[in-house]
């Protein structure tokens, strides 16, 4: 007389046949372990510092414009304590968010702009000039100084402006990848140094900053490449995982090993609740073994990083499941994945880009998941503020589960 099986002995022996077929498919397995040790080497030598500072540089310098402006100062009316208060500021100190370099030499200032000298500052602060095409050693104890951004001023700009002279010519020399909106700032800021100087009013009153910056402020608080990269690199772990679970089901539907099972006591749905166990807790695993080694996971996020890993996981599962169901070979495997993937990969990119996504964007099933881990990880997000998204996700997870089950269990039951 035959023993009766119990269905959870059954999925315990699907789930052990699960992880033998797992790890003898070398190419993937051998992928995954490249991804989950490339990830976290290239997590730890990301940027993890953001630079807000505006290196500007002036030629010439701006003692030397005072020096030529003292007389035409002083016939203008300007005291001798103001002329000792132009002399005592120091404008080359370093401001918030504003270094300023100065040059004596127009020429030398766009060689270094244009990227043909190097400027390096010394630790008294005198500037070196160094030509990277020659043998000449690096100055010791230096600071190289990135300036993509220089203003030529004429040697008289100053009196000439206080005198309410037209047609000053004043020159703004910058690197090709400087956007357009900080040119666009440097050619403000001389038009407003020219009315100040003219002891002029600015043509426009500006608001307070308090009424100007909507939502959170995040001058002086700036996101660095390494935080952004960090949900995305989660992302990239659950999309490995999703090919090998594809793999998988393809090459158990093409060599009948679903026949096979379904001779033993297993029916359709123990085999379905296996792949369904196996995928999402693989999927999971890997994508908390990354979590741990970039440091994803504090003691305010905890809980929200991996309910929401955990619905990745699942919805990542539903498409393998219905990609490798669907291939009627390697290459139509990999024709649908690729199919689905790549759309899937859009709102990934979309945190290396501060702002709103767009619409379309916003509609991809995966746009919900990358959406709470850069909240969780990078912006305090609470369970209340990604209810919203968390539901949104949901919805799109029961959707793709439930096809990529219905799709491998027609096939099943068509072999």
């Amino acid at each position: 007389m035959s023993r009766i099986v119990s269905r959870p002995a059954i999925i315990r022996a699907l789930l052990k046949k699960e992880l033998k077929a797992y790890s003898r498919d070398k190419v993937y397995l051998f992928l995954t372990l490249l991804v989950l040790i490339a990830i976290p080497l290239t997590y730890k030598f990301m940027p993890s510092k953001v630079n807000e500072t505006i290196t500007l540089a002036v030629s010439p310098s701006v003692s030397s414009m005072v020096e030529d402006a003292k007389d035409s100062l002083k016939a203008m009316g300007a005291t001798d304590a103001q002329l000792a208060e132009l002399d005592n500021a120091d404008l080359s100190q370093e401001q918030e968010g504003l270094l300023l370099i100065e040059f004596d030499n127009e020429e030398d200032m766009q060689s270094v702009v244009e990227g043909k000298l190097e400027a390096w500052r010394a630790e008294d602060g005198a500037l070196i000039l160094r030509d990277p095409e020659t043998d000449q050693d690096k100055p010791p104890n230096a600071e190289k100084l990135g300036l993509d951004i220089g203003i030529a001023f004429p040697k008289d700009f100053i009196s000439n402006v206080a005198a309410g002279k037209s047609g000053v010519a004043v020159t703004v020399y910058s690197d090709a990848n400087v956007p357009e909106e900080i040119q666009g700032a440097m050619t403000s800021f001389v038009r407003e140094a020219a009315y100040q100087l003219a002891g002029k009013q600015l043509p426009v009153t500006m608001a307070d900053d308090a009424s100007i910056v909507l939502g959170t402020d995040r001058a002086g608080d700036q996101v660095s490449l390494k935080d952004k990269l960090r949900p995305m690199l989660i992302f990239m772990v659950l999309l490995m995982e999703t090919f090998s679970m594809a793999s998988l089901v393809s090459t158990e539907v093409l060599q009948r090993t679903v026949t096979a099972v379904l001779v033993t006591p297993a029916k359709t749905s123990d085999f379905l609740i296996a792949k369904t166990i196996f995928g999402t807790a693989m999927s999971m695993g890997q994508g908390l073994f990354v979590l741990l080694l970039v440091g994803g996971l504090t003691a305010g996020n905890w809980s929200l990083v991996l309910a929401t890993l955990l619905m990745g996981s699942m919805m990542f599962t539903g498409i393998a499941l219905f990609v490798g169901s669907s291939g009627k070979d390697f290459m139509g495997q990999l024709f649908y994945s690729m199919l689905f993937m790549i759309p899937l990969l859009i709102p990934s990119f979309s945190v290396l880009f501060p702002g709103t996504a767009a619409s379309w964007v916003r509609v991809i099933p995966t746009y919900p998941i990358i959406d709470t881990l850069v909240g969780a990880f990078n912006y305090s997000m609470t369970w209340s503020d990604a209810a919203g998204s968390l539901a949104y996700a949901a919805v799109w997870v029961v959707a793709l589960f439930g096809a990529g089950l219905f799709t491998l269990k027609r096939k099943v039951k068509s072999l």
